[in-house]
């Protein structure tokens, strides 16, 4: 059996809350001056904190930075909207799906929620939302499990920003955000129109320029929006 690699083996001695207080920024997000997060930039070295992968190839192209690590624009447009519209989340118990850097989740109970759960099952994300959580000095409740495999968690509302960027992950989510309507809890939606989008079981109702940070853009402002998921038909 072959030695682990050098690399490998740093990889498994890295403590995400360590290596996200000593290489990644706590900065204002960009159109949500409000909220600061642990963000990466070019000197983040993220590639270290991967989870080790014995098939990978470490002469293989950078892997694709993880999503914790960014504000992505379908985040910061839900983030954006309920701060400006609070009554939306007062008092409400809100699930942060797919929460990454736990953006959404931070913005709902800076809003007034009552209770915010955050579904997450990056470990790495895991910690860098806790870290985000304790900046913003709010409470969230994290969930590490896959909370789209059964029936929803008890909330009043689900908060989903940037859930239909691949098409397995999109089809997943929508059963899951139809058995949240069926159980009477209402959905949002924040997205900045991409491919996987069910765009036939959304309502538009705002839109905002905001920049997609962690996408190809170069963060320049896009169009983003928020839609309510209704039911089919």
């Amino acid at each position: 059996m072959n030695e682990p690699s050098e690399a490998m083996r740093e990889r498994e001695r890295l403590d995400p809350v360590e290596f996200i207080r000593a290489n990644m920024r706590l900065t204002p997000v960009p159109s949500l001056p409000e909220i600061r997060l642990y963000l990466a930039h070019p000197g983040s070295g993220l590639r270290r904190l991967l989870e080790p992968d014995g098939d990978s190839d470490e002469s293989g192209p950078e892997p694709q930075p993880p999503y914790w690590a960014y504000a992505w624009a379908g985040g910061a447009v839900l983030a954006r909207y309920i701060l400006e519209r609070p009554s939306i989340v007062a008092g409400k118990r809100v699930l942060d799906l797919g929460a990454g850097s736990g953006l959404v989740g931070i913005a709902a109970l800076k809003a007034g929620a009552r209770a915010v759960i955050a579904a997450e099952i990056d470990r790495n994300g895991l910690a860098a939302l806790r870290l985000n959580a304790e900046a913003s000095e709010v409470a969230i409740q994290i969930c590490d499990e896959d909370v789209t495999a059964g029936p929803p968690p008890a909330v009043d509302l689900v908060l989903a920003g940037d859930v239909f960027y691949a098409q397995d992950v999109g089809q997943r989510m929508v059963p899951f955000l139809d058995r949240c309507l069926a159980d009477g809890i209402d959905v949002l939606v924040g997205d900045p129109g991409r491919a996987w989008l069910p765009r036939s079981r959304l309502s538009l109702l705002g839109e905002y320029q905001v920049p997609d940070v962690g996408g190809n853009g170069g963060g320049e402002p896009k169009p983003s929006a928020v839609f309510a998921f209704v039911a089919e038909g």
